[in-house]
């Protein structure tokens, strides 16, 4: 895939993160997948791809006064254990249990927000 098409994905993921808050990953981790990158890779680029999308969408959210900074910061920081957590034990997991275990998030994410009254 020619790399023009990059920033019209980003683009979309930006509409996306932005209007749902899921930060982006759910949407640039399967389309890297299914561009051809291996899962620890798709997995390794979305964060720097998420990191500018969601710098771009708090200050957005912030104008519309719609950010509770001390909750956020304060995931933020477990988020920061987790992240380093998770990014030491993803090279130990086989790509297609990798693909499998999203999918299947994925699949209960929906499944969720469509029972959700």
């Amino acid at each position: 895939m020619s790399a023009w098409w990059f920033p019209l994905i980003g683009l979309l993921v930006g509409v996306a993160a932005a209007f749902t808050g899921l930060g982006g990953g759910f949407l640039v981790v399967p389309l890297l997948i299914y561009l051809g990158f291996a899962p620890q890779k798709a997995v390794g680029t979305s964060f720097v791809a998420i990191l500018a999308i969601s710098l771009s969408a708090v200050f957005a959210h912030q104008k519309l006064v719609d950010v509770d900074w001390k909750a956020g910061l304060l995931i933020g920081l477990g988020g920061i254990a987790g992240a380093q957590l998770g990014a030491r034990l993803l090279p130990h997991v086989d790509p297609k249990t990798f693909n499998r275990i999203f999918a299947l998030l994925l699949i209960v994410l929906a499944v969720r927000m469509l029972m959700k009254k």
